[in-house]
């Protein structure tokens, strides 16, 4: 009995034996419920006749799961499979067959056998004293077994034969011991029994090495040739490995001449050969391709009408092709493969193998050879094309399909403008239509606008092909544009303004040299072309210089001299237009600037307002003048009576004054100051200064302290005044503060300054033009440090030592 579980709950497989019948039972809830459930309708039983000592049902466990069974009954072995899965009813056994005894004798009396075993793939069966083991499935004897048995026993024979199902072990036994029989790798030969029996998939599924496994696909392959079934045969040679060697198998599809089952034959080769094997792949795979182009040119000499290469097998050979191409792209040598397929006539798989190997160069090429730019362009626009590849192919593309080709161009960022300047050149002396985008122009005012490009040669060639333009709006507005405005220390063009005028000259474009003289600052060019084109535009040109009054009259006049002779009409209407002319100058010329202009026969009447105009204005002037020169005499009169009231000026020292420096009196000592208040001699005293704010130095004090505190040079420059004087100077005998000493006196001024004179003055300004305590010096001393870096050792001297100090104690007071 076996059970399965299902979603109406649990089915039982019951199987029974007689002598004579098998009964098989099958139902669900319990064995009760199953058995009352055959009360009502008929047993499934197989009947067989005939006698037998011992009516035995065998079966063969597999995992805890009964696999097939074994009936030994009167007729014959009956056995077959059991598939507990279904709820057929009571049909569940399945591939049944009936062993007849007679094939277990030799041409003798057939003898019945007494006991039954049942293993995976064979019988044992106990006939008299022996055991023969009888293949299941082929139906053979495989073995006869003999026991060891004592003289005793022997004569009494074997009882019968008993399985252990859970261990797999069998034994034999009779009155006196026990046999074990023995089961080893008893499925080794069972692949040859199922190949006898052209059970192909059963022998396979009980290989064990693949030796085995290439007789069985031999055995297949060799019965599917034989039938002229070449692809099925194709595909089992291609599963050989030892049996049959590789020029075997493709002798014999090339001796009857089946292409295409070669073809399939080295494809599947191909899925088996391992991967280490490249020599080998990459023939094959080459192979296979020129047996690919042989069947495509095949079909195509078949008929080679439209109609009959649209059919679909032409097309399903192309289309298998391409996917093989693009399979084995790694493998196959690139070289061969693009000699055969060009041998071949094949273009278009040419260019489908060339972009599988990245053959970018050769894409393009047909693609511009049939006239298809957009596919080329797509093929520059894929990431892994070179850049270069852009700039080749520029001159073909963009005279293929100009506007594509920058459109393309302007999707990228990574092009450089510059290497594209010989294909842009190449469309642009090709001649456009008036009404035609030029797509050139289009592109370099998007480098120059959008991607702010700052290299001169595209700014040439787009100012080149704005002045080949008839409307000259576009070519002003690049020259008045400046592209480096807002970038530090950069030009605010980029163009070569001298290939620019020499352009604009070349196509008459004369506004436009006239702008580009003005930016090359060459005012009296530009404004002599301009009066050439406009007279406004001359004055406007003219009216530019600002920081140049001479230039800028200069012009004026240029711009006058062309206005009186080009005027036509009565003499009194120019001479109306020139005067009115000069009103537009705003003053900067006069009626005399342009009277050698008109013809020495000119009556003076009709200049009678100008001239009497100007006059007013040159009376003016010399009124304004007059009265400049009476404030410059007022001003000189009053600088003369600075002077003298500076040449009378004094100040008071008093008699215990001291000098800033040394702090010692400023006037000497023992001297009788009663007649120092005269004017009479006190005898000598050392040179000193006074400051109006107070402050009183001798002169040696005062030139050691700004030396001191000043920089060495200004120091070295004081002391070598100082030295000069005393070499040159000798001691003043008219009075003692002559000189260094005090003032000059009205007359000295007078006098010439000697070479003295001139040092003392020197001297004086470097160290007395201000008071070293009330002014810059004495600023300047704030941010020198205290302690000078050469008076580093001071500071040992200022470190405030640790001491130990006592324990503190401390007292408390009570308040």
């Amino acid at each position: 009995m076996e059970t399965a579980s299902f979603n109406n709950g649990t089915r039982y497989y019951i199987m029974a034996v007689t002598p004579t019948r098998l009964y098989s039972f099958t139902g669900t809830g319990s064995p009760e419920a199953v058995f009352a459930s055959y009360a009502d309708r008929a047993v499934h039983f197989m009947e067989l006749p005939g006698d037998i000592p011992n009516s035995e049902l065998h079966f063969f466990i597999k995992q805890r799961r009964a696999v097939h069974f074994a009936w030994l009954s009167g007729a014959g072995i009956y056995h077959g499979g059991l598939n507990f899965g279904t709820q057929r009813g009571e049909n569940f056994v399945e591939n049944k067959a009936l062993l007849d005894y007679s094939k277990l004798s030799d041409g003798g009396e057939v003898v019945k056998p007494s006991s039954i075993a049942l293993s995976e793939f064979h019988f044992l069966l106990l006939i008299g004293n022996r055991v023969k083991v009888v293949n299941r499935i082929s139906e053979q004897i495989v073995e006869e077994l003999y026991f060891d048995q004592t003289s005793e026993s022997a004569s009494k024979g074997i009882i019968g034969l008993s399985i252990d199902a859970s261990a797999g072990l069998f034994y034999a036994y009779d009155e006196n011991s026990i046999f074990q029989v023995s089961v080893t790798d008893e499925g080794r030969d069972m692949w040859k029994v199922y190949l006898d029996l052209k059970e192909y998939a059963a022998a396979l599924a009980n290989c064990s090495d693949p030796y085995q496994r290439d007789q069985v696909y031999l055995e297949q392959a060799e019965a599917a040739f034989s039938a002229r079934d070449f692809f099925r045969a194709a595909s089992f040679f291609a599963k050989i490995n030892y049996a049959l060697s590789f020029e075997e198998i493709t002798l014999k599809f090339i001796g009857i001449g089946e292409q295409d089952a070669l073809r399939t034959f080295l494809l599947r080769k191909l899925d088996n050969i391992v991967k280490d094997d490249k020599f080998q792949i990459m023939m094959i795979s080459t192979w296979a391709t020129e047996l690919y182009l042989d069947k495509i040119n095949r079909l195509l000499l078949e008929d080679d009408s439209p109609e009959k290469r649209s059919n679909s097998e032409y097309q399903s050979i192309v289309m298998e092709f391409r996917a093989f191409l693009s399979d084995s792209k790694d493998v196959l040598d690139e070289a061969t493969t693009m000699k055969l397929l060009e041998s071949y006539g094949r273009v278009d798989e040419l260019v489908y193998f060339a972009s599988l190997k990245e053959q970018y160069e050769i894409v393009i090429h047909h693609y511009i050879q049939q006239g298809e730019a957009k596919r080329a362009l797509d093929v520059l626009q894929k990431p892994g094309v070179s850049v270069d590849l852009q700039y080749k192919f520029a001159p073909d593309l963009i005279m293929l399909d100009a506007y594509e080709t920058v459109e393309s161009w302007m999707t990228r960022k990574d092009l450089n403008p510059r290497k594209l300047i010989p294909a842009m050149m190449s469309y642009s002396s090709e001649p456009h239509a008036k009404n035609e985008t030029h797509e050139v122009i289009k592109y370099l005012e998007f480098c120059v606008h959008r991607l702010q490009n700052e290299d001169p040669g595209v700014h040439n060639l787009l100012l080149s092909l704005y002045a080949k333009k008839e409307d000259e709006s576009a070519l002003l507005r690049f020259l008045q544009c400046k592209f480096g405005k807002g970038r530090s220390n950069g030009p605010d063009f980029f163009y070569d303004p001298k290939y620019a005028l020499r352009l604009c000259l070349k196509e008459k474009r004369m506004r436009a040299c006239v702008h580009i003289y003005s930016m090359m600052f060459m005012h009296e060019e530009a404004v002599a072309l301009a009066l050439q084109v406009d007279p406004e535009l001359a004055m406007a040109e003219a009216d530019k210089v600002e920081d140049d009054e001479d230039l800028r009259k200069k012009l004026w006049l240029m711009v006058a001299k062309h206005v009186v002779e080009q005027e036509k009409g009565t003499k009194r209407d120019n001479i109306r237009k020139a005067i009115a002319f000069l009103k537009e100058t705003d003053g900067l010329l006069k009626i005399e600037d342009i009277l050698p202009f008109f013809p020495d026969f000119a009556l003076i009447d009709d200049f009678k307002e100008a001239i009497c105009s100007s006059l007013e204005d040159y009376n003016q002037q010399i009124e304004k003048l007059k009265e400049e020169m009476n404030d410059a005499t007022h001003g000189a009169d009053n600088i003369r009576n600075d002077i003298s009231a500076l040449a009378q000026r004094y100040t008071v020292v008093d008699r215990d004054e001291e000098c800033g420096v040394c702090k010692k009196v400023i006037l000497p000592s023992g001297a009788d100051y009663r007649m120092a208040r005269g004017y009479t001699t006190i005898g000598p005293m050392a040179p000193f200064y006074v400051f109006p704010c107070g402050h009183a130095f001798h002169a040696q004090c005062l030139v050691a302290h700004v030396t001191k505190c000043t920089n060495r040079n200004q120091a070295e420059h004081i002391l070598d005044l100082q030295k000069q004087l005393t070499l040159m100077s000798v001691e003043p005998k008219e009075g003692v503060n002559g000189g260094l000493n005090g003032a000059l006196s009205g007359d000295d001024v007078a006098t010439s300054v000697t070479p003295i004179d001139k040092i003392r003055s020197q001297l004086d300004d470097a160290i007395a033009s201000e008071c070293p305590f009330c002014g810059d010096l004495m600023i300047s001393e704030i941010s020198k440090p205290f302690v000078l870096p050469e008076e580093s050792y001071l500071v040992s001297s200022w470190e405030i030592m640790s001491k130990n100090v006592g324990i503190e104690k401390g007292i408390a007071f009570v308040v």
